[in-house]
Formats: structure tokens, sequence, C-alpha cells
């Protein structure tokens, strides 16, 4: 099996997702055994209980099998994005292969450089409308009691020129909140 990978470790999406595929095969079967069992069973009550167990064995698969058809088409950057963006993290921490999900958009985030003037998220999708999400995590940020500075960047040359243009996070006076939006960026993510 794959070396395990956290949220916010690059090449996290493939690796949940194989996760994933693995729980509802594996919940599928579970299904499928219980059904069979029932057929080779004579005693009614017996069969009662097996359907039962079936039925109660789709609500987990259920579960699993939902965002992994939400985020199936949202794959981990190449590996020529990584080795881009990772010089960067002796800069600022670096966070990536981020879905973040409000009520009208999924929001694949393959890189999100959080850093004590603002957060920049490099989002690939063009469906996003950038200003929308900005408003939902800004917003977000403000209940958690953070600074609203959300940026939502869909270009890439723009979002490496952003990366350039930040200072070191050492220049900064560090109160704690980088390490706070990092935590929440990853609890906003599938």
């Amino acid at each position: 099996m794959k070396h395990r990978r956290k949220k916010g470790e690059y090449g996290y999406r493939a690796y949940h997702r194989s996760v994933q595929v693995g729980e509802v095969l594996f919940g599928l079967a579970m299904i499928l055994a219980q059904l069979g069992a029932r057929g080779l069973t004579e005693q009614q009550a017996m069969k009662n209980i097996l359907t039962v167990m079936a039925i109660l064995s789709v609500l987990p698969t259920a579960n699993v099998a939902s965002p992994l058809l939400a985020a199936w088409r949202y794959k981990t950057p190449p590996k020529a994005f990584y080795d881009r963006v990772n010089p960067y993290e002796a800069r600022y921490p670096v966070l990536y292969d981020l879905i973040l999900t409000s009520r009208e958009a999924v929001m694949p985030v393959d890189a999100a450089a959080v850093h004590p003037t603002g957060v920049y998220l490099y989002c690939t999708s063009p469906k996003v409308n950038a200003r929308l999400a900005e408003k939902f995590l800004n917003d977000m940020f403000t209940t958690h009691r953070l600074d609203p500075h959300v940026h939502m960047i869909q270009d890439e040359r723009a979002f490496f020129q952003r990366l350039d243009s930040l200072k070191p996070m050492a220049e900064y006076e560090d109160d704690g909140s980088v390490d706070y939006t990092l935590e929440l960026l990853k609890q906003l993510s599938m």
C-alpha cells in the first residue's frame, strides 16, 4: 500500500481516493455476502435478519461513496507543479490537494500558501466563482476569529507571482494565527 498521506500533503487526493474506493468495495462485498447468505438459509427469521443487515450496510457505504463521487474528477496535480511550489515551503507553510466545499461550489485547491499577510489559494476549476469563494472563506475565517484575507487565484502564473512577492514568514511576528489557519483549512477540506 502507498505511503499514508495526511490532509494538506502532496498526493493526498490520490491516496484518499484509493482508500475510499477500497472502503466502498468492502461495503459492497459485505452487502452482497449478506444477501448471498440470505439465499442459502431456510429459516425465515434468519433471512429477515440478513436482509436488515444488508440494508443497514448500505448507509455507511453510501456515506463513503457520496464524497468519493463528488471529488472524483479532482486529481492530485502533476509532480512538476509540486516541484515548483515546494521551494516556497522554506519561507512559509503550504498545503496541497485540498477540496474545500461550500453550498454553492466544490473548490479544488491544488496549493494554499498560508502567510501572515493572508491565505493564497490556487484553484484549478474554471467553474468556481473566485469572488463568491473568497467571500465564503473570508466569512468562515471571521467566524473563527481570524483575519479575513483569503485570495482565490485561478491563474497559475499569477499564483507564482504572488508566491514570489511574499516575504519569508520569519520576518513577521508569530501570533499563532498561521497554525490555526492551517488547521482550519484542513478541517474545511474533504
